[in-house]
């Protein structure tokens, strides 16, 4: 069983910065690839980003590419997700996700997420 606990959200005004962390619990951390979804007010819950077991390897949603950095530190047991360049539209809130497989078809899916956090709020003012 991973328990994964997310911190770091907040109000931040449009084209600022925000940087989201996720501690996981186990001992097994480096064998998931590890990953961000996001669901504003009325939306579906969508993919953002996904990071390999060893943060090798990266996907990124289209509307996030070039904005946001997804890594990780396996000795810390914890998945970082770098915002910068803030939009309204990315107001949501920020679920962290945790799987034993990866890639990005599976992955922009949202599908067999073994594991997921209970979300953080991140609000960009206008």
């Amino acid at each position: 069983q991973v328990q994964l606990v997310e911190s770091g959200g907040g109000l931040v005004q449009a084209g600022g910065s925000l940087r989201l962390s996720c501690a996981a619990s186990g001992r097994t951390f480096s064998s998931y690839a590890m990953g961000w979804f996001r669901q504003a007010p009325g939306k579906e819950r969508e993919f953002v980003a996904t990071v390999n077991g060893s943060g090798r390897s990266t996907y990124y949603a289209d509307s996030v590419k070039g904005r946001f950095t997804i890594s990780r530190d396996n000795a810390k047991s914890t998945v970082f997700l770098q915002m910068n360049s803030l939009k309204p539209e990315d107001t949501a809130v920020y679920y962290c996700a945790a799987n034993f497989l990866f890639g990005y078809q599976l992955w922009s899916r949202g599908q067999g997420i073994n594991y997921w956090g209970k979300g953080t709020l991140v609000t960009v003012s206008s």
